[in-house]
């Protein structure tokens, strides 16, 4: 028997894992893989159960299940460690970046099945200061939405809870003031509505924000979108919906391994979804640092 670590959050995807667990238990059971259970019960809970799963040793693997803000921290837990297990992930949160953009299968028997099967893909892993993210980083009012909207509504009316919150936030667009420094590039010094690193191409949902990110180049994909009103920016949304904003003169587009971003003003880091920090801030790449069944 192969042992796992699955650790969940119970309020994920309108709380799918707590009603199919005792199915997933049981498939990976049949299979030879004995899984013991750790449910989240608040913020950075989840990181703590990597850290001590991992340090512990003695699992042939590690399981996140819930959305992206719960992989996000089973990473965190893991990323400092030594002699890392591979990860599974259950992806039954409410937008699934990360799954989306590594063809990782919503149905849990479908997910079951890439485990068991032992499928495995290194992945690059981003570093923030001292935290990691997978999928995308990024600062500036609109990435503000992700982790401003509250659990409970995200539970009821899921992907809706972000689109009332974009809408909010759309009413209130505002540019920032950053300095951009990236390894191979000139430094930008303007007012910018928003910066993302995509890791990714998958980003809110939007497939094609980023659509020559590669989750294993050692490469981020930078976007940073400078000033502009209301009417420029919904047509660079729907440029973006089709892939087609890269070269707008509103948009900066890059690609690094590294960079430095600061700003005179207060600005809030979004990784993964997750508030993750404030400015100023260093992004370094850490190529092929993780193995997932994807």
């Amino acid at each position: 028997m192969k042992r796992a670590r699955l650790i969940y959050n119970p309020t994920s995807g309108r709380e799918e894992m707590r009603r199919r667990l005792p199915d997933i238990l049981q498939r990976l059971d049949e299979a030879g893989i004995e899984a013991t259970c750790h449910a989240t019960t608040g913020e950075g809970d989840a990181t703590r159960a990597a850290a001590d799963a991992v340090e512990r040793g003695g699992y042939d693997l590690i399981i996140a299940a819930g959305g992206d803000g719960t992989l996000n921290e089973v990473i965190n837990g893991m990323a400092e460690k030594e002699n890392l297990p591979p990860l599974g992930y259950f992806p039954v949160g409410t937008t699934n970046d990360f799954a989306r953009a590594m063809g990782i299968p919503r149905n849990w028997e479908d997910c079951c099945n890439l485990i068991i099967r032992g499928e495995l893909r290194p992945i690059d892993v981003g570093k923030a200061n001292d935290r990691y993210f997978v999928n995308i980083a990024g600062g500036g009012k609109l990435t503000e939405l992700t982790y401003e909207v509250p659990s409970k509504l995200k539970t009821m009316i899921g992907q809706l809870a972000y689109y009332l919150k974009g809408i909010e936030k759309m009413t209130n667009l505002s540019p920032t003031e950053l300095i951009i420094q990236a390894e191979g590039q000139e430094m930008l010094h303007d007012e910018f509505m928003m910066f993302l690193i995509a890791n990714t191409n998958s980003v809110g949902g939007f497939e094609k924000l980023a659509p020559g990110a590669r989750i294993d180049d050692g490469l981020f994909d930078v976007i940073a979108l400078k000033k502009c009103n209301l009417p420029e920016f919904v047509r660079l949304v729907t440029l973006a919906l089709r892939g087609e904003h890269l070269n707008d003169p509103h948009v900066v587009y890059f690609r690094t391994d590294y960079m430095e971003v600061t700003s005179p003003a207060h600005v809030q880091l979004n990784l993964d979804g997750e508030l993750g920090g404030v400015l100023p801030a260093t992004f370094q790449m850490l190529p092929q640092h993780l193995r997932i069944f994807a």
